[in-house]
């Protein structure tokens, strides 16, 4: 009973912000349905499938699931090799069982050694791709793939190109786009905090769709056509809508092939996943974390029910997750909602979504990708520094780049965090103090809590730049792990080098099974030191380090 009262504590709005990810991902689970080469049905069945299923069993407040772009290639080119879409859903179903073991296995934490860097910039890279993709929507490019006067292997842009573009855009299109995005734009404004809670999406989707009634009944060249709008079969019968669900083949199950892309889908779908559900708790404006082990078990519950009935493989979704967040969702009855409208409306009433314009949701989805990748961020990320702005902007373009996408852009992303964390690991080795004492330079090193074989170089070239006759301490006191490698270039420097060059070393806070030699002579130090006006700027525990070397604790 206290499940049912939290899930229906805030019902008003997680009902409207259903509603608005409702019109958001009807045309997306159209769109990479047809991308794939798959049934249009079958990425509506996907939709409701990760609306109403992982939506019940997912922990996450706000993640929205459904059919995704990330795998658009691997389904094509399954459908390819496989034959059929029946022995694809096979497929799906088995990759929804590899989900579950990978759960149960806890592989849920592998989204924890991202860097916040690379998940912002995977943020806003998702934020360009969107606006990107739903340019061609918001200006109501209709035109042939291939341009007047673009030939293969020609590059550049010439007039003929440019009047080609011009001649398949629609003004009508252009101005509900603006008008849309200027809707949303006021809506964020202290002036209308009044009305706030009323979806600036929902009032976008009235707004446009009044819009394009009015140009049709004045019956200017403003008005859309159904090429411009949401298109969606209308069944004319119940048998006719049941007979849209495809069942999988069970021959499929036989198949090797199969089971390879099964074990694909599974990966690919799981590190999306758990990507956009470590990017959307990032959203979540109370900062709450979703178990990645719990979510990995919903995706397999839901891509095996998705298989079963003739659906895409489903992931984590973060284009209709943030906008999901944007709605103003407070609780995962929202992501529920998405998906019995989904349902609700394919069986009922797919007239009257044929009437909505696609530039009015091409405009909230531009909003949507602006805020994903303001250029706030990018001045915030600047500011933190190049070893964060880096990975964040190549992660962002790459992501954005088509050529690339979602995880290979990470992996670069993953690539150059990498390549930055061995840089500092192979530079700050340790704290690095020296004082003149008259004639004697008195050095300390003081190694870090971990010194791995990345330190080799650095401190290699730091023991060889000690002068003749110099006097060295290093200290392990704070060292938990020191590599093999480290310890025989010092080892070398105690026993070898340092005795050739007249250079005095004290190796202090080494561990026993270490095995070098400790407690050098540094007793002629202190009488220089204390003459010294610069040792008072010494810390009192290396003052005190050289009195209990000296056996001389009561001075």
């Amino acid at each position: 009973m206290s499940n049912n009262k939290s899930l229906f504590t805030y019902a008003k709005n997680d009902v409207l912000a259903g509603l608005i990810v409702f019109l958001i991902a009807l045309p997306l689970c159209l769109g990479i349905a047809q991308a794939s080469g798959a049934p249009l049905f079958s990425g509506i069945v996907s939709g409701i499938i990760g609306g109403i299923v992982i939506g019940f069993f997912s922990k996450s407040n706000f993640s929205v699931s459904g059919p995704a772009a990330g795998l658009v290639s691997i389904v094509v080119s399954a459908m390819t090799d496989l034959g059929a879409f029946e022995i694809f859903l096979s497929a799906v179903v088995l990759s929804g069982i590899f989900q579950i073991i990978l759960g149960y296995a806890k592989a849920g934490t592998f989204a924890n050694f991202f860097p916040s860097s690379v998940i912002e910039g995977m943020l806003a890279g998702i934020g360009l791709t969107i606006i990107f993709k739903q340019l061609p929507d918001a200006v109501g490019f209709n035109g042939p793939d291939k341009l007047v006067g673009m030939r293969d292997g020609e590059r550049g842009m010439n007039l003929d190109i440019l009047t080609g573009i011009t001649e398949n855009i629609h003004l009508g299109a252009i101005v509900i786009t603006l008008i849309c995005v200027g809707i949303l734009i006021l809506w964020q404004t202290k002036g209308f905090r009044k009305i706030q809670m009323i979806p600036a999406g929902l009032i976008v989707v009235i707004v446009g769709t009044l819009l394009n009634y009015v140009f049709h009944t004045t019956g200017g060249s403003l008005h859309l056509s159904e090429a411009y709008l949401v298109q969606l079969n209308v069944p004319n019968s119940a048998k006719e809508f049941l007979n849209q669900f495809t069942l999988p083949s069970l021959e499929g199950f036989m198949n090797p092939k199969v089971w390879q892309y099964a074990l694909m889908i599974a990966v690919v779908a799981s590190i999306e996943t758990l990507l956009c559900i470590e990017a959307t708790d990032k959203l979540d404006p109370l900062k709450r974390n979703t178990s990645g082990n719990g979510e990995l078990k919903a995706q397999g519950i839901g891509n095996i029910l998705s298989g079963l009935i003739g659906g895409l493989p489903i992931t984590s979704v973060i284009v209709r997750s943030s906008a999901n967040i944007n709605a103003g969702a407070k609780s995962k009855l929202s992501t529920i909602v998405h998906g019995l409208l989904l349902l609700v409306c394919v069986a009922t009433i797919p007239a009257i979504l044929n009437l909505i314009p696609k530039s009015a949701l091409a405009a909230i989805l531009i909003f949507t990708g602006y805020r994903l990748a303001k250029p706030a961020t990018f001045i915030h990320m600047y500011k933190v520094g190049p070893t964060e702005f880096i990975p964040f902007v190549v992660t962002a373009v790459a992501v954005a780049l088509p050529f690339l996408g979602l995880l290979k852009g990470v992996g670069l992303g993953m690539f150059i965090s990498i390549f930055y964390l061995l840089r500092s690991n192979m530079r700050i080795p340790f704290f690095y103090r020296r004082i003149q004492a008259e004639d004697k330079d008195v050095t300390t090193l003081e190694l870090a809590q971990e010194v791995s074989f990345l330190n080799k170089g650095s401190i290699k070239t730091t023991l060889n730049s000690f002068a003749e006759g110099s006097t060295v301490i290093i200290d392990a006191s704070n060292t938990e792990y020191i590599d093999y490698d480290v310890l025989e270039e010092i080892r070398e420097f105690y026993t070898i080098q340092a005795p050739s060059r007249g250079i005095t070393v004290s190796l202090v806070g080494f561990k026993n099974d270490y095995k070098i030699p400790e407690g050098a002579n540094v007793h002629y130090l202190m009488t220089e030191l204390e003459q010294n006006e610069d040792a008072k700027k010494w810390s009192g525990k290396h003052k005190k380090l050289l009195k209990e070397l000296n056996g001389d604790k009561d001075k």
